[in-house]
């Protein structure tokens, strides 16, 4: 079956991507453009007929990002440009913003036609072609920034990412459209995680067919498949030709595997709308490194520090290069019933097991731990303690006064709880879980915080933890990471400098 005959307008601009833009990044680098028979089909969508608002949600790595600065260029110096018209693609973050820039000036370098006419303004974001008076800039999540400006074109890059019903940011470009005879507003993301984000909402709207002129494209694994089908993911995906088959499957078999990684998986690749959020560690995986772990005495040991601030569970996690665990944590003596009652675990029990220690008084006692971790450094070749910067300065004139000298004091290292830091520490922690390469015996306090620590991504993907209820101590979880993630493998990979710096 040859492909369907295609509008005027929308083969004029298929033609002329096809003849100015070369590939930016990827196996087919600096190659012209070929537009896949998705990407064509998007623009007959986008200028078949009249459009104000066009919707495409799709999963990641399928080419959005990269047709999207195409869009744009058609519209700064090609075809559809109108004179002195501005351009703008809004972002939550910074970092995004630049994402869809970068492509685009790089697609402006490598085309010998373009370059002669666009200038590029890195520092600003802006691409310029001063014979038309036409301009782009990247913005960020910063609302006043939209005001005063009259944008014939936006795209808004990864909405899906906002969470809730509203964003300043699209509410101000889309109300400074107004002054525009033909605005265009594009929305280019993957899916929201929850039916009342706004992306959600703007798609359940253009699918209603209130208004012909705004547009959905929705590429999803349908709610009652197998998302675990190959097959059926497949077919989710517009351009399965372009992606790494094998790199897809891969994650597909972690996310029945992992709990952890299923709701990611599923709100990503097979593009479903499910919250990223889901428990890190299965039960069964959990109980596959449930070996008892060697004794650390004169082995060299790496260390995650989670301190908490004055009532709350602290935790000092270690972790050999063989993988043994050896977990301690500590709760204010005072109030430890009140506190087993509250959070509706068995502190006071344990503490008689000898699962968790406590410290005088009704707060967390800084200058006890310092002494734990003198003995601890006597006794153990310590490598590295990872630990969370935010309680660490009240600790430091602790360690101080214990004894510690400058050169122990640079095995300390500041670790950040964000998506940067942790990520690459739950996936190496993943990968030990499941080979089974940890040792942490079944230890009741480690276990409550496996039990209870859950994930997040970003729109990358990226992960870190969180709570799955309000009351639930993950503390543990959070140390255990960052043992692992201060190890050399981990560390280099996500430069960490150590001695009291920050990442």
């Amino acid at each position: 079956m040859g492909r369907k005959i295609l509008s005027a307008r929308a083969q004029r601009n298929i033609d002329w991507i096809h003849r100015h833009l070369r590939v930016p990044e990827g196996r087919l680098v600096g190659k012209q453009v070929e537009l896949s028979a998705a990407q064509q089909d998007w623009m007959e969508a986008l200028y078949g007929t009249p459009t104000r608002t066009f919707i495409c949600s799709l999963p990641r790595k399928n080419g959005k990002t990269s047709w999207s600065a195409m869009i744009l260029l058609l519209h700064l110096a090609g075809p559809e440009a109108v004179e002195s018209g501005q351009l703008y693609s809004c972002a939550q973050s910074r970092d995004q913003a630049a994402i869809l820039f970068r492509l685009a000036a790089l697609m402006v370098r490598m085309s010998p036609d373009l370059s002669q006419y666009v200038s590029i303004k890195e520092s600003a974001k802006q691409l310029i072609c001063s014979e038309l008076g036409t301009v782009y800039k990247a913005l960020s999540a910063d609302a006043s920034t939209a005001l005063g400006l009259s944008p014939t074109v936006v795209i808004h890059d990864e909405l899906g990412a906002v969470r809730g019903p509203r964003f300043d940011l699209y509410e101000a470009m889309e109300t400074a459209a107004a002054a525009q005879a033909e605005p265009l507003s594009i929305v280019i993301s993957t899916q929201a995680a929850k039916p009342d984000d706004l992306l959600s909402i703007l798609i359940k709207d253009a699918q209603s067919g209130a208004d012909p002129r705004v547009k959905c494209i929705l590429y999803t694994v349908p709610e009652d498949a197998d998302v675990f089908d190959r097959a059926t993911l497949a077919k989710a995906q517009p351009n399965w030709h372009l992606m790494n088959h094998d790199e897809v499957f891969r994650q597909m078999d972690e996310a029945k595997r992992m709990p952890s990684r299923e709701a990611s998986f599923r709100n990503l690749v097979a593009h479903q709308c499910i919250e990223a959020q889901s428990p890190f560690v299965s039960r069964a995986v959990w109980s596959d490194n449930s070996v008892k772990p060697l004794e650390l005495d004169g082995v060299g040991v790496y260390g995650g520090l989670d301190l908490s601030s004055t009532t709350d569970l602290t935790a000092l996690v270690l972790v050999s290069e063989e993988g043994d665990v050896h977990p301690t944590f500590w709760l204010p003596e005072d109030g430890l019933s009140e506190k087993s009652r509250a959070d509706r675990v068995p502190y006071d029990l344990w503490n008689k097991q000898g699962f968790l220690a406590t410290t005088p008084g009704r707060a967390i006692e800084y200058d006890y731990i310092a002494e734990f971790l003198r003995d601890l450094f006597n006794r153990c070749d310590v490598r590295a303690i990872a630990f969370d910067r935010y309680n660490m300065k009240f600790l430091r004139p602790c360690l101080e006064r214990a004894g510690f000298d400058e050169s122990e004091l640079e095995r300390f290292v500041e670790f950040g709880q964000g998506f940067v830091s942790m990520s690459p520490a739950l996936r190496e922690l993943e990968t030990r879980l499941l080979r089974s390469s940890l040792k942490h015996g079944n230890h009741p306090v480690l276990e409550m915080c496996a039990k209870n620590a859950t994930v997040v991504s970003d729109p990358a993907g990226n992960r870190k933890f969180i709570k799955g209820k309000a009351t639930g101590r993950i503390d543990g979880m959070v140390a255990l990471a960052m043992a692992v993630g201060v190890m050399p493998n981990v560390a280099e990979s996500t430069e960490i400098t150590q001695g009291f710096v920050s990442l």
